[in-house]
């Protein structure tokens, strides 16, 4: 249920940089989140319409763009998606994530 908490945040996000820029309405809003970030966004859609009621993001469109994970290995130089616990380029476990965690505002449009 954190979810709710969230897009709660990204609404009080959207609309304070809406009115910074002198726009009354917004009409989208683009979150890229993370595959290994631990938000789900089927819950960020479902809590949307209850963060958004009665602000200026209310009924505007919610786009979620999904991040896949990446992984890079120091040992064998690859550098792509993880397969399990194991670098797939080497089979070592020495590699980093580098991409998957995130969660951001990617964009908005705006009236």
């Amino acid at each position: 249920m954190h979810e709710l908490a969230i897009m709660q945040s990204v609404v009080n996000i959207v609309e304070r940089e809406a009115a910074r820029c002198g726009h009354v309405r917004v009409e989208a809003i683009k979150l890229r989140v993370g595959e290994l970030s631990g938000i789900m966004p089927e819950c960020l859609r479902e809590f949307f319409p209850i963060a958004a009621a009665g602000t200026a993001a209310e009924g505007a469109r919610l786009d979620i763009e999904p991040l896949p994970a990446r992984i890079s290995c120091p040992d064998c130089g690859y550098d792509g998606p993880p397969s399990g616990t194991e670098c797939p380029g080497c089979g070592g476990y020495g590699f980093r994530l580098t991409a998957g965690r995130e969660f951001y505002v990617e964009s908005m449009e705006v009236e």
